[in-house]
């Protein structure tokens, strides 16, 4: 009897104690150490951390924390997630964000996001240009009764900026970029014509006019799509643009590029083997190099790639894109896999597309002059899918950005 007892009571103290292990490890498991908490937080997308605010105050503080978006933007940076922002030119005004890696197809519409800029009267404006984007936040130029209103906007945070008007003299630009100086961890506006060049910088919140000793011979180059820019010409710290350059005796058309840090201009030669008076053209960033896309009356698009930045020699020709569906083909971007993502869709020029907002019948091909669509290409220039975005006459603006949890120094200084 008693050595039952004895028996009965160790098995109790048996349970007892692998109970209260359990305990222990589940106890040890809620408190990790708050560095590796960082450290898993750093490797999350944008979009679930912003959920993880709520979990707590503490979750709350470290991601709101400055410091913290600036080390998972840089962690993040070398596999960005990249996204499509499509806003309907005239009203009514729609606005969609794509994610180019979750979506299965061009048409998955569970991987886009429709999105209310509230800062603003969204619906009151005449027109909204989408110019560019850099880091995250991208710069809207909304127009109401000729009047020009100016917005940084990063649409994953919601976090917004109204940007002052310049206080210089005003005329048509005919080059607008948006771009970090990372020797200053300042954003800089720039605003390029013929005339003269102007910056806004957003750590000192003002305006500077650069006086050039001499007329500036650039101009926009009417062949390109540099007047709407949809992708990122941020590349290698400075930006980049199309442009025609008027000498005395000849007008060709070159690589503008202004040094973000150095606040200087430079010139950068384009391959010569190509019409550019006859050709659709303009750059953006392919395979980590300055690249350029040709698109003749034909149906085919040429990709040409600067392999050593600004060395004239060094540009080639590295892949050619069918193009069976729209009047014209521009490439934006690439996604992690190596597809090609490009925009597709007017008639040969911007002027021409939007000349036919109000003069073209609506058409029910959906690949006709008023439509628009995105097109996906493998590595080899072969077509993977295409899908129509604009079945209306309204048009759509649109650019390529990076998700980030970024807010802009003047703010983070007042906060």
């Amino acid at each position: 009897m008693q050595c039952q007892e004895t028996t009965a009571v160790a098995e109790e103290e048996e349970k007892g104690g692998a109970l209260m292990e359990k305990k222990l490890k589940k106890k040890t498991l809620l408190f990790l150490p708050h560095e590796l908490i960082i450290q898993i937080l750093m490797r999350l997308p944008v979009k679930s951390l912003l959920r993880f605010k709520c979990v707590c105050k503490l979750w709350f503080s470290l991601i709101s924390n400055p410091h913290f978006a600036n080390s998972h933007f840089q962690l993040s940076s070398a596999t960005p997630t990249r996204r499509i922002l499509l806003m309907s030119s005239l009203l009514p005004r729609e606005s969609r964000s794509i994610d180019l890696e979750a979506a299965s197809s061009l048409d998955d519409y569970t991987a886009s996001v429709s999105l209310n800029p509230n800062f603003m009267p969204f619906q009151s404006y005449s027109h909204i240009e989408v110019k560019c984007s850099c880091r995250g936040f991208i710069l809207l130029h909304c127009y109401s009764q000729m009047m020009l209103n100016i917005y940084l906007w990063n649409p994953s945070t919601g976090f917004h900026k109204k940007i002052p008007l310049s206080p210089f003299v005003q005329h048509y630009h005919d080059f607008y970029g948006f771009g970090y100086d990372q020797s200053k961890d300042d954003y800089l506006l720039v605003s390029l014509s013929y005339h003269h060049l102007e910056i806004f910088s957003l750590r000192a919140n003002a305006w500077e006019e650069i006086v050039a000793t001499a007329r500036l011979p650039f101009g926009r180059d009417d062949s390109s799509a540099a007047a709407r820019p949809v992708v990122e010409l941020l590349f290698n710290g400075s930006i980049h643009w199309m442009a025609r350059c008027r000498d005395i005796y000849v007008i060709h058309t070159v690589i503008v590029a202004f040094h973000l840090t150095e606040r200087k201009l430079l010139e950068i030669p384009l391959p010569v083997d190509i019409n550019y008076n006859s050709s659709q053209c303009d750059l953006w960033v392919f395979k980590g190099f300055l690249s350029l896309w040709v698109s003749g009356y034909n149906t085919t698009v040429d990709i040409w790639v600067m392999k050593e930045y600004q060395v004239h020699s060094s540009w080639s020709k590295t892949l050619v894109l069918t193009n069976d569906f729209f009047h014209y083909i521009s490439p934006i971007c690439c996604t992690k896999r190596g597809d090609i993502i490009g925009k597709g869709g007017g008639t040969g020029t911007e002027r021409e597309f939007h000349l036919s907002l109000y003069t073209a019948p609506l058409e029910h091909n959906p690949y006709s002059h008023t439509a628009r669509g995105l097109v996906k290409y493998n590595d080899k220039g072969e077509l993977l899918d295409h899908n129509p975005y604009d079945h209306t006459a309204r048009g759509f603006h649109l650019t390529m950005y990076t998700e980030s949890l970024l807010s802009l120094p003047s703010d983070i200084e007042q906060a």
